[in-house]
């Protein structure tokens, strides 16, 4: 559990950075599920929740979401439930309870990067951008890739396509971290690929992505139901020649592999029934 020496709520974007940077030790508290994991000292605990940054727009083009929307809100938001498949709904609705997705944010999740996350990798395979207070708006994959710095990640921003997607996981218990998931989208028959859990961050597979875009397209030409697991089975030795995974205490990188493999086949297959 960590411990704060005193606690603040800015009115203001700008207040809240001037705070959070006065010193090292001062930090964003978001919705506090993951932080009162870890052990930590923390000087100013900084809350956002009166900054207005809770909410979720349609802006013609593009779907926003604040930093401080919670995974609940996802989960149950039309807009997010009628567009890119509803993948963004479905991805955060499995995890753990209500009462628990009710505190988890948006921008808590994105900002840290966790390699378990379950709302990170399908937002890697849609047209994402995140809008940070002092660095501007970056697409997700460079930020992604980006070292940790004292800014305040204040909204998420997807563009409308016709996209069509799938989410897949795996984990031993409906209350546990996954021990991988995977996400495919396409758009205009071309493919994204994103793996998570590896159990590191999130990460695209453009060589998976590619074979996909191009075999997949005989496939639809041939209609052979044969021609599809072919495919399936090729893409997954790309992928897992492509992405590196790990080891930890939930699993062997060798079995997170074959997991992922199994995912990627299931996810062809819901997109191209689609």
């Amino acid at each position: 559990m960590f411990t704060a020496k005193d606690y603040a709520m800015p009115q203001s974007v700008e207040e809240a950075y001037e705070i959070l940077t006065a010193r090292k030790t001062n930090y964003i508290v978001a919705g506090c599920a993951w932080l009162r994991m870890g052990s930590r000292r923390i000087n100013t605990a900084v809350d956002l929740s009166e900054v207005g940054l809770d909410f979720i727009n349609d802006t013609g083009d593009s779907i926003e979401m604040g930093a401080m929307t919670s995974y609940r809100s996802v989960e149950t938001s039309s807009l997010l439930q009628e567009n890119f498949s509803g993948i963004l709904s479905r991805a955060v609705a499995p995890i753990i309870g209500i009462q628990f997705r009710n505190v988890v944010t948006v921008g808590g999740s994105v900002y840290s990067r966790f390699g378990f996350s379950d709302f990170l990798t399908p937002l890697m395979v849609l047209d994402t951008s995140v809008h940070m207070y002092k660095d501007g708006v970056l697409p997700l994959e460079e930020f992604m890739k980006m070292p940790y710095t004292k800014d305040i990640l204040v909204k998420v921003s997807v563009k409308k396509a016709p996209v069509i997607a799938s989410y897949q996981m795996f984990r031993n218990a409906e209350a546990d971290f996954p021990i991988v998931n995977l996400a495919l989208s396409k758009t205009d028959g071309r493919f994204k690929v994103a793996v998570g859990a590896r159990p590191g961050r999130a990460v695209l597979a453009p060589e998976t992505a590619g074979y996909l875009t191009r075999a997949l397209e005989d496939f639809r030409n041939q209609k052979d139901p044969k021609a599809l697991d072919e495919n399936a089975a090729q893409a997954g030795k790309i992928l897992g020649d492509e992405v590196g995974f790990g080891s930890n205490m939930r699993a062997a990188a060798w079995y997170r592999e074959k997991i992922a493999k199994v995912l990627l086949k299931r996810a062809i297959r819901e997109v191209e029934g689609c």
